[in-house]
């Protein structure tokens, strides 16, 4: 019997596990509201934390790009694809970071990907925190270097595989927030192990910038490591489909390693460009994040995020405290409610959607066993009544659990 016939076997135990993933078709319907397979819904689901996916400002940059280039770019940037909007991107990223030299991509997953094997490869040494995304990772077992993987945030675990490494080139690589726990690396104590070591810092800051930082300008910025003080061993990494509300990737760091990336990084070199229209859409957003327009969308979002943690806090409502579910340590946008295992997560999450919300139940592989949850995202399009209904469904869902 060919193996082929086995796939449906195999969908069936992951159906029976929960691990059997399906997707929704959706709709926006303005602020934060989705019509999902035909129903709205009040969604804390999106990426989109300042809002900016469906600003005026973003909206009116792709009509007039239209007019202008059209809708493709039609090839590679190394032959054709590099548009002079995609080049202007560039140029604003990197002053927008504080850093020589940017390098515009398509995606964020396939830049991680072949980001890292064009800096090491077979016979160097890669060390990567426990938790970074996927994308990393991928990029990790490609690069055929040989890896180290420190626990989460355990920066003395990591001086120790670092100390005990013979080999001359070395990457650190680790998210600056990472994605489903919310919480923020010590990228201080990180440069400052790779100094010590004669390490390559690479930073994925997917969930970082424009939110964090002065005027939103990433983690990076934020640890003081831009600008005069720029590292010329940290390579920073971004996507522009999160905060900046579109979509696409950027790499920025020293002119050196900045050229390195655009001569062996294979998804830049063998991929379409990034249409211009794309390009002139995320210089529109740049300014409104850098802006008063992006402050005032920051202090919303701040606002909407201790509103949420207030109202889960312990002592604030009996039922909720009773069921053991735990508001993760978080000042960003990703708020992880710890549920425990998988039913009890998708149990939640489905009362939730009878109640109007969307709310994402994550399960394993996305985290370890045993730790299923909420991944509630904030958004600066949130308003109080829209937390203020997300805590009166989470109290209902908790009287369900305790009756």
């Amino acid at each position: 019997m060919s193996w082929l016939n086995e796939i449906d076997q195999r969908l069936a135990e992951l159906d029976a596990r929960t691990l059997l993933r399906r997707r929704r078709e959706v709709l926006p319907e303005g602020g934060a509201r989705l019509r999902v397979d035909g129903e709205s819904l009040l969604a804390f689901c999106s990426n989109d934390y300042l809002g900016l996916s469906q600003a005026p400002a973003l909206r009116q940059a792709v009509h007039a790009a239209v007019d202008l280039y059209g809708v493709g770019s039609g090839a590679s940037p190394m032959v054709s694809g590099h548009s002079v909007a995609n080049a202007a991107l560039e140029r604003e990223l990197a002053a927008a970071v504080g850093l020589p030299r940017a390098l515009y991509f398509y995606a964020g997953y396939a830049t991680n990907a072949s980001l890292v094997p064009a800096l090491v490869g077979e016979g160097d040494a890669l060390f990567s925190d426990a938790l970074n995304h996927a994308c990393l990772i991928d990029g990790a077992r490609l690069s055929r270097a040989t890896v180290h993987r420190y626990r989460h945030g355990d920066l003395a675990h990591l001086a120790e595989l670092l100390a005990a490494s013979p080999v001359r080139r070395k990457l650190v690589m680790s998210d600056a927030v990472f994605s489903m726990d919310g919480d923020v690396a010590d990228i201080g104590a990180l440069h400052a192990l790779c100094e010590q070591h004669d390490a390559l810092l690479l930073l994925d800051d997917a969930h970082g910038f424009g939110v964090l930082g002065p005027e939103g300008r990433g983690a990076l910025a934020a640890a003081g490591l831009t600008g005069p003080t720029a590292s010329p061993r940290v390579l920073y990494m971004a996507t522009l489909g999160k905060a900046l509300g579109v979509a696409g990737a950027f790499v920025a760091g020293p002119e050196r390693l900045v050229e390195w990336v655009l001569q062996k990084t294979r998804s830049y070199t063998y991929a379409t460009a990034a249409p211009p229209l794309l390009a002139e859409a995320l210089r529109a957003s740049l300014r409104c994040v850098l802006g008063a327009d992006g402050e005032q969308r920051r202090q919303q979002l701040a606002d909407r995020i201790e509103q949420l943690r207030n109202g889960l806090a312990p002592g604030q409502h009996a039922a909720f405290d009773a069921t053991g579910w735990r508001l993760m340590p978080s000042a960003t946008p990703i708020q992880p409610l710890l549920i425990g295992h998988n039913q009890p997560a998708l149990a939640v999450m489905a009362s939730l959607r009878e109640q109007g919300l969307w709310v994402p139940a994550i399960r394993p592989p996305t985290v370890a066993l045993g730790t299923a949850r909420l991944r509630i995202a904030l958004s600066a399009a949130h308003q109080p009544d829209d937390v203020d209904a997300l805590l009166r469904a989470l109290r209902k869902a908790a009287a369900q659990v305790a009756a």
